[in-house]
């Protein structure tokens, strides 16, 4: 199990997370969700060892701590995230890419099993093994990176706004083949921007504000609360959306409107960072 206690991260002066913690168990989806700026990919970094501010807290997997190892040693102990944008590399093909996330020491003995583990999941993967991945559509090339992290053979798989640019038909696909993940036993942390479908697939949600959980609760509770519904779901029945803090305890109604509800959110804190797939780096 992933167990996250008190972890802070800042960017300078400047706070990003204050005080977050959470699990994640085998076998489980749990979604992350929050307004841009949040912290929430600050938190998936900071959990694969790759966040450039300071961190501090407790990290671990299955008791072993993993705040403050390198990140590839934090793929060893059993999590891979797949980060936003993909990242795959476009002139190889789709076996060569897949291969690329076997790389640990704890996924070469078992290269073979884990491939043909992956390809049950994904057929389609196997009937494009030999495809320049660049040729591929957005939702096909995803399917790639999650594969590629699925090689490393993960115990929790982390996913950074994996529908970002998809098409709905391609996201309901997407998040079709992340219940077969977790059908598989492994346990998904995921931060995505479309709530009602993460919801949909999830097993339990955090509410994520200004670098701080608000609240914890089933995925069908939050889906089904008004509040919730409200700030995340587009359901606010033409009125205005509660702010974040609003969602905070459950049964929370909306918020009236208030004064300053059309002015621009106050800019993050913690800085966003967008790479293009580099063919010169693949992350872990």
């Amino acid at each position: 199990m992933l167990e996250v206690k008190d972890l802070r991260a800042s960017y300078g002066k400047h706070p990003a997370l204050h005080g977050v913690s959470l699990h994640v168990k085998p076998g489980e989806i749990v979604v992350i969700l929050g307004a841009n700026g949040a912290g929430k990919s600050t938190l998936l970094k900071s959990v694969a060892g790759i966040c450039e501010g300071r961190v501090t807290g407790t990290v671990e997997i299955g008791g072993e701590r993993l705040l403050g190892l390198p990140p590839h040693k934090v793929v060893e102990q059993g999590v891979a995230l797949v980060p936003e944008g993909r990242g795959i590399f476009g002139d190889l093909n789709v076996r060569d890419n897949l291969m690329l996330g076997a790389n640990p020491e704890r996924a070469r003995e078992d290269q073979a099993q884990a491939y043909d583990r992956l390809i049950r999941l994904f057929p389609k993967l196997e009937e494009r093994a030999s495809q320049i991945a660049r040729t591929m559509s957005g939702g096909e090339q995803q399917m790639v990176a999650i594969g590629r992290a699925m090689m490393s053979n993960p115990i929790i798989l982390m996913l950074d706004e994996p529908s970002l640019g998809l098409s709905p038909l391609l996201s309901k696909e997407l998040f079709q083949n992340l219940r077969a993940v977790r059908e598989a036993g492994l346990g998904i942390l995921l931060v995505e921007q479309n709530a009602k479908l993460s919801l949909g697939i999830a097993d339990r949600g955090y509410l994520l504000e200004n670098g701080e959980i608000l609240r914890e609760d089933r995925a069908d509770i939050l889906r089904n609360d008004p509040a919730v519904q409200a700030a995340y779901l587009g359901g606010g029945g033409g009125k205005a959306a509660p702010r974040p803090r609003d969602v905070g305890a459950p049964g929370a109604r909306p918020a009236a409107p208030a004064p300053d509800a059309q002015r621009p959110a106050a800019p993050s804190h913690a800085p966003v960072t967008a790479r293009k797939p580099s063919a010169r780096s693949v992350p872990a």
